[in-house]
């Protein structure tokens, strides 16, 4: 699905996975062999974390093709232990969250959408990664549930685990607090912040690079103590607090990369836009057959 960006000076926005090996560019190949990763003994370190697996026992995956497998060896650096954690990690967040999961129609979210809450760019920063954009100050609590805004957020992050680009360098999130307010801390109970914590940084095969929070008020400080902690040093050290100096963000995000309203050069492109590219490109296909796996739903609508 293609969007029009407003600008004569910019390209056409296009909706679209990049779900193939062929379209990772050079530089970020070249990324992938200095965090591990070699053509030459890639099958063979596959194969070992497969064995790996049979030998500890300790989580049961779905699947154990190479496809598969490769996303979490990346998002680890290609350390067989660690991405072995991570493996076992996401299967528990799965089992303990089957809500999230099962019978879920993801285009059925696009209430989501509709209230701009969350979103993830169609177009990368100068480091190849999506944007994930949470716009916590938008949230209606009494017409959204935290479980949807968790649901729509684990579709997001399903999908761009499906890109060999974003399984090499992850994505960033943005956290925009603008009118945050009482009626929202509210609904962030430990349980909520652990989850949440659980899906950007130590659950999912797709790592946080980092998180950047902008326009937060007073309210923040409550919200951030629910938070903290979950917060390891690791995770503390990837978390940026700019406030409303975009500048700062700048620092991080080209401004070439970011939506205006971040002192970017992009439109606002809603989460429904990413549902329309479910429906039209993904009938039949890998993503939907790979997403059905995880227990979603698409019949009818895609059919």
């Amino acid at each position: 699905m293609t969007t029009s960006s407003g600008s004569l000076n910019m390209p056409t926005i296009e909706h679209k996975l990049n779900i193939t090996e062929e379209e990772v560019p050079e530089h970020i190949r070249r990324l992938a062999e200095e965090q591990g990763e070699c053509p030459s003994s890639k099958d063979q370190i596959i194969e070992q974390f497969r064995n790996y697996i049979l030998e500890q026992n300790g989580c049961q995956p779905h699947r154990n093709d190479a496809k598969y497998l490769q996303k979490f060896l990346r998002a680890r650096y290609w350390k067989i232990e660690n991405s072995y954690k991570l493996l076992c990690s996401y299967y528990k967040f799965r089992e303990h969250n089957k809500s999230y999961y099962e019978k879920v129609r993801p285009l059925e979210l696009r209430h989501i959408g509709q209230s701009n809450i969350l979103t993830v760019t169609p177009y990368r920063d100068q480091h190849g990664h999506r944007i994930l954009i949470y716009r916590f100050g938008l949230w209606r609590p009494n017409r959204v549930t935290i479980d949807d805004i968790f649901r729509a957020t684990i579709v997001l992050q399903e999908l761009g685990s499906l890109e060999p680009i974003s399984q090499i360098v992850g994505g960033v999130g943005i956290f925009d607090l603008k009118d945050l307010g009482l009626e929202h801390i509210l609904h962030l109970s430990p349980s909520v912040a652990q989850r949440m914590i659980a899906l950007l940084v130590t659950s999912m095969p797709i790592r946080t690079s980092a998180l950047h929070i902008v326009n937060q008020n007073w309210v923040f400080n409550a919200a951030f103590k629910i938070f903290n902690p979950f917060l390891n040093s690791a995770m503390k050290e990837k978390l940026y607090i700019h406030g409303s100096d975009m500048t700062s963000l700048h620092k991080h995000i080209n401004p070439e990369h970011l939506p205006k309203r971040y002192g970017g050069l992009h439109e606002d492109y809603s989460y429904t836009l990413w549902l329309d590219m479910l429906r039209e490109q993904c009938t039949g296909n890998s993503v939907q057959k790979d997403m059905e796996q995880l227990g979603f739903i698409f019949d009818q609508v895609l059919s």
